[in-house]
């Protein structure tokens, strides 16, 4: 048991870190607060001075502001859904016994590591692409019209990008909650006559619950802050249409250059995202403590 001595001196060898750790976090909040009162361009740097919160009525104002917002949560919500199930499905795949057990593991686990402009390129000129992408000849193969989908459906598009990206990340933290599950528990539930439906049901998923969680968590921290897989492939549209919160503050910063509107909307991506995160901490929290 640690001693109150052996307690200090952690905290005293930690405070460094965590000193720096809040500087890195705090410094750039501050800076771009303090820019979402002031009126700045960089082609004119020339500061107009303190306008109030004119920035954050204008941006929300823009007509593009709710429609970022739902897409950021409809984004959110579409890659949670894919990603829990598909993970708890996969995980349950690769935790049977099989030939090249390993090799399929790493396979399912690669494209985590693909970068995510890298990711996008790949889908949109090899796999969706309306002429020449991969599910074009299959729509064709079967006598179908190709679907054009960062035309027609850009949001399914994106969601189905992102969540090829997050679902080895989901597929691996619940596989290793799968394999934690006692051997014993499974052979007394084979035994009482339980079914596969039976004791996924009422052994297996109440034991991945916390795995759940914290996927849920980490992939929502991230996907709230999704932006290059927009910036690849639709470029926000067509009009709206795939717009989020992020990059609709990239657009104000970099292609408008509304620096003070641009950090005005990065508080409120702020606000929103530890709204979010409050929430999933009080599920995380509740199933934690079960």
């Amino acid at each position: 048991m640690a001693t109150q001595q052996t307690r200090s001196l952690a905290r005293f060898m930690m405070a460094p870190s965590v000193v720096l750790l809040f500087v890195w976090m705090i410094v750039p909040l501050v800076i771009t607060l303090w820019f979402s009162f002031q009126q700045y361009n960089p082609l004119n740097p020339i500061r107009d001075g303190f306008v109030g919160f004119s920035n954050y009525a204008l941006f929300y104002s823009n007509p593009a502001f709710l429609q970022s917002i739902l897409n950021t949560l409809v984004l959110v919500g579409s890659v949670l859904l894919i990603t829990v199930i598909g993970g708890i499905l996969l995980a349950l795949l690769i935790d049977q016994p099989m030939w090249g057990q390993g090799i399929v593991r790493i396979l399912v686990i690669s494209p985590f590591f693909v970068m995510p402009p890298v990711a996008a390129l790949v889908w949109k000129n090899m796999i969706m692409h309306p002429q020449y992408g991969v599910f074009a000849d299959i729509a064709r193969f079967f006598g179908a019209q190709p679907i054009d989908w960062f035309g027609q459906h850009p949001m399914m598009a994106i969601i189905i990008i992102v969540a090829w990206q997050w679902l080895p990340f989901a597929t691996l933290i619940l596989l290793t909650a799968l394999q934690s599950l006692d051997g014993e528990q499974k052979e007394a539930a084979e035994m009482d006559g339980a079914g596969f439906v039976s004791r996924f049901i009422y052994l297996t998923l109440p034991h991945m619950s916390r795995a759940i969680t914290v996927v849920i968590l980490i992939q929502t921290i991230f996907l709230l802050s999704v932006y290059a897989e927009i910036l690849v492939t639709t470029n926000g549209g067509p009009g709206y249409a795939s717009t989020n919160l992020p990059f609709l503050v990239y657009q104000k910063a970099l292609l408008e250059f509304k620096i003070g509107q641009a950090s005005a909307g990065g508080v409120i991506a702020v606000i929103l995202a530890n709204i979010v995160a409050f929430f999933a901490m009080r599920a995380v929290g509740k199933n934690l403590d079960k």
